[in-house]
C-alpha cells in the first residue's frame, strides 16, 4: 500500500511539528520529534528552529566513526544548508528509525527457520516489519548509510521544495527554476534566507516523488588529498579538542553516587561469599549491593566504590564450565581434527580432489578483547516508576527493554540517554552495564553511576571467539593451477550466541545453549576465496566452549581474510609464482578488486614480494545487502615488515580501497587509518587467554598494543567511483594482518599461522 502525498501530511499541535513520512514502513506512525515553540520537524528527521538552524536526527551510535557529521553532510547537500548552522541530535526510540538492511542481514539470527527466504533483503516484509517492530535500532555492520541516505535525502529535499515553493509564492515563479544554497533559497540574484520562509512554506506539500539533487552528498578522492581542508569539518571534533565533550562518565545527577563491581570468572560461575563489613569500613560507602554473577559497592566517589568492593574479597564458585584456554583450545583442536562439519557454502565439490591435498595448513586465532578506551559505564536513576539511563549503547531500545524488566516498570516509562563512546569495536552492543545500575539503584533509592575498571572490562567484557582452520588445495600438475579449495572451521557459532543475548536477551550460558552445535554462515563469513578456484567449499564445525565470545570489528572477516589471504601466499609460493600476479591471475570478472591490487603495488612499489624484501600483499571483499541491490567494498594492502630484537616491526602500510561513493573523504581516511592501526594491534597483540576463568591480559599494558613509536607509515588511496558508497570502517581490518604475515614469510622465511603473530614466538 502507497501513502498518498496529503495523507503523509501530518500536523503536530501548536507546536508546529511536522512529519513527511519516508517510504521506509508502509504504515504511519507518529512524529518522532517533539518540536518545542517555533520549531517545525520534518521526517522525523530534521528539526528547524525558527532562526532556520537545522538540528539532523541521529538514529546510530557515534564511536568515533564520524557518521553524525556524515548524516548531517546529506541533509545540508541536500538542502543547500550553511554548514555552520547545522547540528545534530539523538533519535528518539521510533519505528521510524528501524533499519531494514542490518535487520535483513541478520536474519538468520532472528527469523524463524520455517521462514527461510522473507527476510534476505532490506525489502522482504518480514525484514521491514522486525526493523519497525522493536524498533531496531541498533548501530552494527556499517549499515547507516545504506539504510538512512534514501530517507535522510527525501526529508531535506521534502523541506527544500517546501522552502522553494514559499519563496516562489513571494516572487510569482515557479518554484522549479529556484535553489538553495547557504542558507538561501536563491532566483538569480535575488535570496530569501530560509527563516523567513518557514511559516509560509509548512502550507505546502512537499512534490511526489520528492525533488532529489540531481547528485547525493559525495566528495572526489582526488580533489582531498591527504592534509587537505575538509569542506565539510566533523562535528564532534571541536568539543573533543577543548575537553568539553560529554561521554557517559561525565554525566552527573542531583544525589548521585559512584558504583564499582566485581564479575565472577567467565564461564558459568556464581557469588558464594564477601565481607561486607570490610567493605562498611571504607569511608564514604553508602551501600553493598549482590547479584547471582557479581557484587557491587556504591560510595559517594568511585575510588572508594572501587576500594571497597576490593576489600570485600568476594568469591566465586563454579556452577558449571568455566573459561580455561588449555580447555578452549583442547576442545577446538578435537572438532578440528574429528568433528562433523556441515557445508555452509560451496561451488563444486572438492572432496574427491582434495583426499590427497597437495598443500594443506592450519591457522589458529586466539580470543581478542575490546579494549575500547573509555569502559562501561552507566547512570541510572528511579523515581517511582520511571527510569531515566545516562549510557553510551549501540543497541539504545534493547538497553531500554532490558532495563526496564530489571526495574519493573513499564518499556514506556523507560527514557534512554544515548551518549557517544569513546570507542567500542561492538563492545557497546552489550546491554549488561544498564541491567546492573538499574538493580543497584533499585536497591539503594537513589541514582548511580556505574563504572567498570579496566579490569573488569577485560573480564567480563565477551571477546572474539577463538578459531581454528585447516585449508586444503588441490593443485595441478603445474604446480600453479588452483583446482579445489576447503576451508574447515572449528569455532562455536558466535554470531547465533550473540544474537541470543542481544536479540533474545538471554543470559550469556543460555544464548550458548541456544547456539549448540548450530551452523553460523555469519559466523565463516569471508571464507570462501574470491578467486576462480573450479571446485571450493566452506565447513563449518561447531564447538560448545566454556566461554562466552561476541561481536567484533570486523566480525568473522578479521579472520577469515586472514587465512585465507596467508594460504593464498603459500599457494603462490608452491608454485614459484609471483603473489601479486597470482591473485590477478584468478580474479576474472572481479575488476574493482583486481584494480585495488595493482594500485596498492604501485603505491607501496612493490618488488614482488621476493625472499628478504620484506614486503607481502593481502586482498578482500566485504558486501552487504541494500534496498537497490549488492554493496560491496574492496581493499588491497600492501605491507612492508621485519624481525627487530624478537619482535615485529611494521614499517609501511599501503592500502589502496574502492568503497564506491566518497560522502566525505576526510572521514573515509580517518576510517580506514583507525581500521588498519586497530588490525595491527590484533595482527600483533589485543589477545588474551584464560585461567581458571580470569584473563591472562586483563590491562592495557598486558595486551600487547602498538604504541605511537611502533606505528608504521600509513599511506591509503581511494578508487574514483560512482558505485553505492560502502562503509569501510570493517573492512579496513581485514588484509593488514595477512599482508604481514606475508611480509614476514619474505622477511625471515618462516610462516605466521596464529593470530597474534608473535603467540608462537619467533
Amino acid at each position: 500500500m502507497r501513502l498518498t502525498r496529503r495523507g503523509l501530511l501530518i500536523g503536530a499541535g501548536g507546536a508546529g511539528a511536522l512529519l513527511v513520512a519516508f517510504a521506509l514502513s508502509p504504515r504511519r506512525y507518529a512524529s518522532a520529534l517533539v518540536a518545542a515553540p517555533g520549531e517545525r520537524v520534518f521526517d522525523s528527521f530534521i528539526r528547524l528552529a525558527a532562526d532556520g538552524s537545522v538540528s539532523v536526527a541521529v538514529p546510530v551510535c557515534e564511536m568515533g566513526q564520524g557518521i553524525t557529521t556524515l548524516m548531517a553532510q546529506i541533509v545540508a547537500t541536500e538542502l543547500g544548508a550553511d554548514w555552520k548552522r547545522v547540528g545534530v541530535e539523538p533519535a528518539p526510540p521510533s519505528p521510524v528509525y528501524g533499519d531494514p538492511v542490518l535487520a535483513a542481514r541478520w536474519a538468520p539470527l532472528w527469523q524463524p527457520r520455517f521462514l527461510p527466504a522473507l527476510a534476505d533483503t532490506p525489502g522482504d516484509w518480514l525484514a521491514r516489519l522486525h526493523a519497525e517492530r522493536e524498533p531496531m535500532m541498533i548501530t552494527a555492520e556499517g549499515t547507516a548509510l545504506a539504510a538512512f541516505e534514501a530517507p535522510l535525502r527525501k526529508a531535506a529535499a521534502d523541506l527544500r521544495a517546501m522552502l522553494m515553493k514559499a519563496a516562489a509564492a513571494k516572487w510569482n515563479v515557479s518554484w522549479e527554476t529556484l535553489d538553495t544554497a547557504e542558507h538561501f533559497v536563491v532566483n538569480g540574484k535575488q535570496r530569501l534566507v530560509f527563516a523567513a520562509l518557514i511559516a509560509d512554506a509548512v502550507a505546502y506539500d512537499p512534490p511526489d516523488p520528492p525533488a532529489l539533487r540531481a547528485e547525493p552528498a559525495k566528495e572526489r578522492p582526488g580533489q582531498f588529498p591527504e592534509g587537505a581542508r575538509a569542506r565539510f569539518p566533523r562535528l564532534d571534533l571541536p568539543a573533543k579538542a577543548d575537553g568539553s565533550f560529554v561521554f557517559a562518565g561525565d554525566v552527573r545527577v542531583p544525589g548521585m553516587v559512584h558504583a564499582a563491581i566485581v564479575h565472577g570468572p567467565q564461564g558459568d560461575t556464581v557469588l558464594s561469599s564477601f565481607d561486607r563489613k570490610a567493605a562498611e569500613k571504607v569511608p564514604g560507602v553508602v551501600g553493598v549491593v549482590q547479584s547471582r554473577r557479581w557484587v557491587a559497592a556504591a560510595a559517594k566517589t568511585w575510588h572508594a566504590a572501587h576500594k571497597a568492593v576490593l576489600a570485600m574479597e568476594p568469591r566465586f564458585h563454579a556452577a558449571g564450565r568455566i573459561a580455561d584456554s588449555a580447555a578452549l583450545e583442547n576442545r577446538i583442536d578435537t572438532a578440528l581434527r574429528k568433528g562433523a562439519a556441515i557445508r555452509l557454502m560451496a561451488e563444486g565439490d572438492p572432496d574427491p580432489l582434495l583426499a590427497k591435498p597437495s598443500l594443506t595448513a592450519r591457522y589458529d586465532i586466539e580470543p581478542a578483547l575490546h579494549a575500547p578506551i573509555e569502559t562501561a559505564t552507566a547512570t541510572a536513576r528511579l523515581t517511582g516508576d520511571k527510569l531515566e539511563l545516562w549510557l553510551a549503547t549501540q543497541a539504545p531500545e534493547l538497553v531500554r527493554r532490558q532495563a526496564a524488566r530489571a526495574a519493573g516498570v513499564l518499556r514506556s516509562h523507560v527514557v534512554v540517554y544515548p551518549m557517544h563512546a569513546g570507542g567500542s569495536f561492538d563492545a557497546r552492543l552489550d546491554a549488561r552495564i544498564a541491567v546492573e545500575a538499574v538493580a543497584i539503584a533499585k536497591v539503594l533509592g537513589r541514582p548511580v553511576q556505574l563504572m567498570w575498571s579496566r579490569w573488569e572490562e577485560s573480564l567480563a567484557g565477551y571477546p572474539r571467539t577463538p578459531v581454528s582452520a585447516l585449508l586444503s588445495a588441490s593443485i595441478g600438475p603445474d604446480k600453479r593451477q588452483l583446482l579445489g579449495w576447503r576451508t574447515r572451521m572449528a569455532l562455536p557459532a558466535t554470531a547465533i550466541e550473540a544474537g541470543a543475548r542481544l536479540l533474545d536477551d538471554k543470559e550469556a550460558v543460555d544464548a550458548q545453549a541456544a547456539a549448540k552445535g548450530r551452523a553460523d554462515p555469519l559466523a565463516c563469513e569471508g571464507a570462501m576465496p574470491l578467486y576462480g578456484v573450479p571446485e571450493r567449499a566452506v565447513d563449518h564445525v561447531p564447538v560448545s566452549l566454556p566461554l562466552p565470545t561476541a561481536r567484533f570489528r570486523g566480525n568473522a572477516h578479521g579472520y577469515s581474510a586472514f587465512f585465507t589471504e596467508s594460504f593464498v601466499d603459500e599457494c603462490a609460493h608452491f608454485g614459484g609464482a609471483e603473489p601479486l600476479s597470482y591473485r590477478i591471475g584468478m580474479l576474472s570478472g572481479q575488476p574493482r578488486l583486481a584494480a585495488c591490487l595493482v594500485g596498492a603495488a604501485r603505491m607501496a612499489m612493490w618488488g614482488g614480494g621476493a625472499d628478504a624484501s620484506g614486503q607481502g600483499i593481502a586482498c578482500h571483499r566485504m558486501d552487504l545487502a541494500a534496498s537497490e541491490g549488492l554493496r560491496s567494498g574492496f581493499i588491497a594492502v600492501v605491507a612492508t615488515a621485519r624481525q627487530e630484537e624478537g619482535a615485529i616491526r611494521v614499517d609501511q602500510l599501503s592500502a589502496w580501497l574502492d568503497i564506491g561513493r566518497i560522502v566525505n573523504v576526510d572521514i573515509a581516511r580517518q576510517q580506514v587509518e583507525g581500521g588498519m592501526l586497530f588490525a595491527l594491534a590484533q595482527a600483533i597483540g589485543g589477545s588474551t587467554g584464560y585461567a581458571a576463568g580470569l584473563p591472562t591480559a586483563g590491562r592495557l599494558s598486558q595486551l600487547g598494543l602498538p604504541l605511537l613509536a611502533d606505528c608504521p607509515k600509513v599511506d591509503i588511496a581511494f578508487a574514483e567511483s560512482d558505485e553505492q558508497p560502502f562503509d569501510p570502517g570493517e573492512l579496513a581490518t581485514t588484509a593488514v594482518a595477512p599482508a604481514i604475515a606475508n611480509a614476514l614469510f619474505s622477511a625471515t622465511g618462516l610462516r605466521f599461522r596464529r593470530l597474534p603473530l608473535l603467540s608462537e614466538g619467533l
